[in-house]
């Protein structure tokens, strides 16, 4: 699955996008957060989870990728 962000608690700073090694995320000025644009390029890294000042992105891991 792609990175979930909360848009009540994400302010747009674009660490997120500006993180991702995929490119998996997009920040338009119009929309209320970024947006996930190629959902299936997502390494589940985390590092947008784990750079979010306002903690505003989950990642939920596939059950096989946890074994």
């Amino acid at each position: 699955m792609p990175p979930v962000i909360n848009k009540g608690k994400c302010s747009q700073c674009g660490t997120c996008v500006d993180i991702c090694p995929e490119d998996v995320l997009f920040l338009d000025p119009d929309e209320e957060s970024p947006r996930v644009v190629y959902p299936d390029e997502c390494w589940h890294c985390a590092s947008c989870v784990i750079d979010c000042p306002q903690e505003a992105v989950r990642l939920y891991i596939p059950l096989p990728m946890r074994l």
